[in-house]
C-alpha cells in the first residue's frame, strides 16, 4: 500500500500560540480578573476517615472582610439514583458533590469541609481557620490489601459490591470485582516449561503539574453562571456543575483558560461548584487558588496497587498461559483505573489462555483521577518485569521473547476486542534495531532493560467551525483544551483538505456556548478525534468553494475538482485566496461545520529501552540513557509527538526511582510540597531518544493514533529491568528509591544462595 503524500502534514511548523505563551501575554485562570471579585479559600479536613458531628461558622461569618460562607447543607438536596459524567465515566451524583463538599463524613485528609469568601484571599484563609468543626475520628486504610479485609473499617455503608457483573447486597470497600478470562488457564499452565510469579506493589503517585487548580465563578442575577477556569474539560465543568447545583446545563457557560499541565488530573471539578454557590450568597464572582499543599492531598492521585502476575512458556518462547489479580485503590469515592489496566495488562501479546481479576477498592486518600494512560503503568510495570525474567530463565532475549508473542492484526484481548491493525511488532522490530539497543553497554553495576505497553485511546464527541475570510485565511472554532500544540495539529489537518499552510489557519479555544459539545481532553482523543471535526468541516468549506467557483463560471459544481488549494473545471482554475475574496459576491459567508463522534480509534504501543548505573554503596539509579519508541499512525506535527513520548518518559521515570504518597499511619501525606515529593529535572536525566513508528490507523482519515498516553506505560517496567540486571536481584515495589535498592543490594548478600 502506497504512503499518501502531504503538504501539510508531517511538517513542524511554529505553533500559533507559541508567542503569546512565552512572552507571557496568554491568560491562564489564575490571571483572571473581574471588577467586584471576592477570593475564597476552603477548609479541609485534618483527618483521614471522621465523621462531622458539628459545623459552626458564625465566628467566620462575622469576620471582617467576610461575604459569605458555604457548606454541604447549601448544596440543593440531590437525587441518590442521579449519575453524572466526570469525564472519565460516569458515577453516583451523590460521590460527585460529597467530594466537592464533605456530606457527614471526611474520607480523606484535605476532605473540603466549608468555605469562605471575603475581600482577598488572606482574610478568607484567615477566616476559614475560624469554623469549629467536631469530628469523631475513625479508623483509616490506605492500601487495597488492608481495605479488602473482613475486619477493615468501612468507608461507605451505602456502598454494595457488585461481583462478575452482579450486585452482591454486601457493604463492602470493595466497589467492584471483575473478570476476563479466555481458553483454559490451568491447561495453559499445564503445557509451560517454564512459569514465573511474582506479586508487586505501586504507591500512590501525583501528575505533578506545575499550575494548581483555580475557578473563578460569577452566578449572575439572570440566573446564569459562568465559570472560567484551568480544565482539561470545559463541558466536563459545564454538565459536572450543573448537576451539583441541580441546574439545566444550558444555564452554565465555561470558559476554558490556558492549562499549565493536566495529564488527566484536570478533569475532575472541585471548586467550580463551591465558586458557584459563595457567588450566589455574595452576588459577586469568586475565586479560587488551590494551594500546592490541597493539590496534592485532595485532588486525584493515580491509584497506588497491589498485584500478582503469573506467565508460563515453554522452552521455545511460546507463552502458553497469563494471569493477573489486580487490586487497585479508588480512593474515597469507587473508580480505580482498574479497569483499564485489566484491559491493557496483556494486549500485547497473542495468547490462548488468560484470567484477569481486577479489583476496584476504596482505601482514605483522595478520589484517583486519570494520570495519561490511568492504570495501564501499573499494570505493565508487573506484566513486563515478569516477561523479563521468563525471557532470562528461557535464555531468550527479551525482545525476542515479545516478538514471538506479540499482538497482531486479528489477537483477540482477554477483555473482548479483537485487533484492527496495530503497530506492536513494528514498534518492537525498530527497538531491536535500533542504535541504542545494539550498542554495547561496559561497566559495573550497568544494566539495560526493555518494556513495551498499550493504550486503547478513545473517541468521544467533538465539534468544529471553519470561517472563511475574504483575505483567504481562516478562523477554526474549537472546544478542545490546549495542552500540547493541539491547536496547530488541528489546524493542520485542516489546512491539509484546504490546500493551504497552517499559518493561513487561526484556531480559537472557546467557550461551551459557542461550539458544539466537544470531550475531554485525555485519552489521546484530540488531534485524532477534533481533528478529524476539523477535517469533516473543511470538507464542508471545500463543497461550498466548488459551489462559488461553479456559480462563477456558470458551471455545474460537480464538475469542479480541487487539489492542493485550487479549483478547476473545464479549462477554469482559480486559487482558494482568490475564490474567498469573491465570496461577497457568489452568496455572502462560508462557515463549514464538523461533529463527529468517531470510533475507530486504534490503539497506541509503546516501547522503552534503559540503560542505568547503580551506585552500589547509596543506592542511588542514575538513567545514562533513555530511548522511546511509539507507533503515531501517523505524526500529523513530529515534534509534538516527540514532545508527548519524551515528556511521558520522563514522567515515567520519575514515578519508578522517586515519585511517591509518603503516607503516615493515620493518612498524613508527609511529603506534600515540589521540595519534598520529589520529581525528576532536567539535571537528573539525560537527553531522551525518540523513534516514531507509522502504522497508519484505518479508523482515521490521516491515519492518526492518539499519542499522548502509551509512552507512560513502559518506563517503570524497562527501569526495573535494567535495574535487575544491573544489581542481579528484582525490586517488585515503585518508587525504586535509592533505600529500596539498597535494600535489595543486602538482602541479596546475605541471601543463602548469594
Amino acid at each position: 500500500m502506497s504512503t499518501p503524500s502531504y503538504s501539510v502534514i508531517g511538517t513542524r511548523p511554529i505553533r500559533h500560540d507559541g508567542a503569546d505563551k512565552v512572552t507571557g501575554r496568554a491568560i491562564y485562570g489564575a490571571d483572571f480578573q473581574m471588577a467586584g471579585m471576592l477570593h475564597g479559600f476552603i477548609l479541609r479536613s485534618p483527618h483521614a476517615h471522621a465523621r462531622i458531628k458539628r459545623i459552626d461558622t458564625s465566628k467566620a461569618e462575622v469576620f471582617p472582610g467576610v461575604n459569605a460562607v458555604v457548606t454541604t447543607k447549601d448544596f440543593p438536596a440531590v437525587d441518590d439514583s442521579k449519575i453524572v459524567d466526570l469525564g472519565e465515566g460516569n458515577t453516583p451524583l451523590r460521590w460527585a458533590r460529597s467530594n466537592v463538599l464533605a456530606d457527614g463524613k471526611v474520607l480523606y485528609r484535605g476532605h473540603a469541609v466549608a468555605a469562605v469568601a471575603a475581600v482577598n484571599a488572606h482574610v478568607a484563609e484567615e477566616a476559614a481557620g475560624l469554623i469549629e468543626v467536631e469530628y469523631e475520628v475513625l479508623p483509616c486504610v490506605l492500601t487495597a490489601p488492608e481495605a479488602m479485609k473482613p475486619d477493615a473499617p468501612i468507608l461507605h455503608q451505602d456502598l454494595k459490591m457488585k461481583e462478575l457483573g452482579e450486585t452482591t447486597g454486601k457493604v463492602s470497600n470493595v466497589a467492584e470485582h471483575f473478570r476476563h478470562v479466555m481458553g483454559d488457564i490451568e491447561a495453559g499452565f499445564a503445557a509451560a516449561d517454564v512459569v514465573v510469579e511474582r506479586e508487586f506493589n505501586t504507591a500512590t503517585v501525583h501528575q505533578g503539574y506545575i499550575e494548581p487548580h483555580n475557578a473563578t465563578a460569577l452566578w449572575n442575577n439572570d440566573g446564569r453562571i459562568s465559570i472560567w477556569c484551568s480544565t482539561q474539560g470545559s463541558f466536563v465543568v459545564r454538565d459536572a456543575t450543573a448537576a451539583i447545583l441541580d441546574i439545566p446545563v444550558s444555564q452554565v457557560k465555561v470558559t476554558p483558560m490556558e492549562i499549565g499541565g493536566g495529564f488527566g488530573g484536570k478533569i475532575p471539578v472541585y471548586m467550580e461548584p463551591v465558586a458557584a454557590l459563595l457567588s450566589k450568597k455574595t452576588g459577586r464572582p469568586v475565586k479560587i487558588l488551590m494551594p500546592r499543599q490541597a493539590v496534592f492531598e485532595a485532588t486525584g492521585p493515580t491509584p497506588g496497587s497491589y498485584m500478582k502476575v503469573k506467565v508460563g512458556a515453554k522452552k521455545d518462547g511460546t507463552i502458553t498461559a497469563a494471569q493477573a489479580y489486580l487490586a487497585f485503590e479508588a480512593g474515597a469515592y469507587p473508580g480505580a483505573m482498574v479497569g483499564p489496566a485489566g484491559m491493557t495488562v496483556f494486549a500485547a501479546y497473542d495468547l490462548a489462555n488468560v484470567t484477569i481479576d481486577g479489583y476496584d477498592v476504596v482505601v482514605n486518600k483522595p478520589s484517583t483521577a486519570a494520570y495519561r494512560a490511568p492504570g495501564a503503568p501499573n499494570a505493565a510495570f508487573a506484566a513486563e518485569s515478569v516477561i523479563d525474567e521468563l525471557a532470562l530463565k528461557l535464555g531468550m532475549d527479551p525482545l525476542d521473547l515479545r516478538l514471538k508473542n506479540a499482538a497482531k492484526e486479528g489477537t483477540r484481548r482477554a477483555d473482548g476486542p479483537k485487533f484492527r491493525r496495530i503497530g506492536c511488532v513494528e514498534v518492537l522490530e525498530a527497538m531491536k534495531n535500533s542504535e541504542h539497543y545494539k550498542s554495547p553497554l561496559e561497566g559495573s553495576n550497568r544494566g539495560r532493560g526493555v518494556a513495551i505497553g498499550f493504550w486503547f485511546n478513545v473517541g468521544l464527541p467533538s465539534s468544529c467551525t471553519l470561517n472563511v475570510t475574504a483575505d483567504g485565511t481562516v478562523n477554526l472554532i474549537e472546544g478542545s483544551t490546549d495542552i500540547g500544540g493541539t491547536r496547530t495539529s488541528i489546524a493542520m489537518q485542516a489546512a491539509e483538505v484546504l490546500g493551504l499552510k497552517s499559518e493561513d489557519i487561526h484556531p480559537t479555544v472557546v467557550d461551551t456556548d459557542s461550539i458544539g459539545f466537544t470531550g475531554v481532553t485525555g485519552g489521546s482523543r484530540t488531534t485524532f478525534a477534533t481533528g478529524w471535526a476539523a477535517y469533516e468541516a473543511a470538507q464542508d468549506v471545500v463543497r461550498q468553494m466548488k459551489e462559488r467557483a461553479a456559480k462563477i463560471w456558470d458551471v455545474p459544481s460537480e464538475t469542479v475538482e480541487q487539489a492542493g488549494g485550487v479549483y478547476r473545471s473545464n479549462g477554469h482554475s482559480i486559487g482558494f485566496k482568490e475564490l474567498a475574496a469573491r465570496i461577497g459576491e457568489t452568496g455572502g459567508p462560508i462557515v463549514g461545520r464538523g461533529a463527529v463522534n468517531p470510533r475507530g480509534v486504534g490503539g497506541s504501543f509503546a516501547g522503552a529501552i534503559v540503560d542505568v548505573a547503580v551506585d552500589p554503596e547509596t543506592g542511588k539509579t542514575t538513567i545514562l540513557r533513555f530511548t522511546s519508541i511509539q507507533d503515531a499512525g501517523k505524526a500529523i506535527h513530529p515534534a509534538y509527538v516527540e514532545g508527548q513520548m519524551q515528556g511521558g518518559s520522563v514522567q515515567g521515570i520519575g514515578w519508578a526511582l522517586n515519585e511517591e504518597y509518603f503516607m503516615s499511619g493515620d493518612g498524613r501525606m508527609m511529603n506534600s510540597s515540589f521540595l519534598d515529593y520529589r520529581m525528576p529535572t532536567a539535571l537528573d536525566l539525560p537527553m531522551i531518544e525518540t523513534i516514531i513508528v507509522e502504522v497508519p490507523n484505518p479508523g482515521h482519515p490521516f491515519g492518526v493514533r492518539g499519542v499522548g498516553e502509551a509512552n507512560i506505560v513502559p518506563p517503570q517496567a524497562a527501569v526495573a529491568n535494567a535495574i535487575a540486571h544491573a544489581i542481579g536481584t528484582r525490586l517488585t515495589r515503585l518508587p525504586m528509591n535509592p533505600p529500596a535498592v539498597m535494600e535489595a543490594i543486602w538482602q541479596k548478600s546475605t541471601s543463602p544462595r548469594s
